[in-house]
């Protein structure tokens, strides 16, 4: 019989738990006979300001029967592991152009996360989204390489590779990391043990990896776009974005704007306001390390000086 992390008691032989946390503003485990499956989930999202974490765990299972319990183990299909990936990746982008939607882009840095979590899951053969030792799914997508603005997780033990993605499907928090139109990018990991394949997903929204001058060049265009000459101190406009207050340097602006983000597309509503006002001519921008970089997400902090 399956054993969710809720310990809740099984109605007719079925169990699954749900549990949310929020932080301000984006794992569970279980035992198992053979022929089980088992699966968990998590969403890590940050705001655009802040990387505030939103934490949800599903786990379900399916009890056996008297005679499951009894049964040998599945032999794991002959079947090469990167072709299971690549079976999955298939699958999982053929339920998004079922449902109009763009296909998940392979992303190595996720793959890497995925292949390191779901050898833990087989030596610890059971399903859960940190083991002791381990960090969290953000943090450990980041150091695998990934840059994102929000990240997801599906796990998952079963006989194969398409049991498993049908069972994602029939359980509505991975159908939804599955079809989330919001994510662009995936890396999948399967690992064999014991008669049984564990599968990782991990997805995220991917963010560009952006250097200061980059950063600051996409705002740059921005202000240029408005008619603003960016002209002003860079050094001054880097110094104070590493200020919670004041200003660096002499140069005296009349509005300083700092925020924090991972999309660097639209400018912040309070400096979009202090633009159409018409009062500014000149700006200096300039960007600094980000305040949430032990959070793993990708965001970019910047710093706006009006004249």
């Amino acid at each position: 019989m399956a054993k969710p992390c809720a310990e809740l008691p099984p109605p007719d032989g079925f169990v699954s738990s749900n549990e949310v946390h929020f932080a301000e503003t984006g794992a569970g485990t279980a035992t198992h006979p053979p022929h089980s499956m088992n699966f968990d989930f998590g969403i890590w999202r940050p705001s655009s300001i802040a990387a505030n974490l939103l934490l949800a765990a599903a786990s379900l299972a399916r009890a056996a029967g008297p005679l499951d319990a009894l049964a040998m183990p599945q032999p794991i299909p002959q079947q090469p592991i990167p072709l299971m990936e690549s079976a999955l990746l298939r699958m999982t982008n053929d339920a998004r152009s079922q449902q109009g939607l763009a296909a998940l882009r392979w992303d190595e840095a996720l793959a890497r996360a995925a292949r390191a979590h779901a050898d833990l899951l087989a030596q610890n053969a059971r399903l859960s989204h940190q083991f002791d030792g381990e960090p969290a799914l953000a943090l450990r997508a980041a150091q695998a390489g990934a840059h994102f603005q929000s990240v997801a997780e599906n796990v998952a033990e079963g006989p194969g590779v398409e049991s498993i993605q049908r069972e994602w499907m029939n359980s509505p928090p991975h159908r939804a990391n599955i079809l989330d139109p919001a994510l662009n990018s995936v890396g999948l990991a399967v690992v064999a043990r014991g008669g049984q394949l564990y599968a990782v997903a991990d997805f995220d929204r991917s963010v560009a990896a952006l250097s200061y001058e980059q950063a600051e060049a996409q705002v740059e265009k921005l202000l240029s776009a408005r008619g603003i000459q960016v002209s002003g101190p860079r050094l001054d406009a880097r110094q104070t974005c590493e200020m919670s207050h004041g200003t660096a340097g002499g140069s005296n602006p009349g509005f300083v704007m700092r925020w924090q983000s991972a999309d660097l597309s639209r400018l912040p509503a309070p400096l979009e306001e202090r633009l159409v006002a018409g009062q500014y001519r000149t700006a200096a921008v300039g960007a600094c390390d980000s305040a949430d970089a032990a959070s793993g997400f990708t965001t970019y902090r910047i710093a706006v000086l009006l004249y």
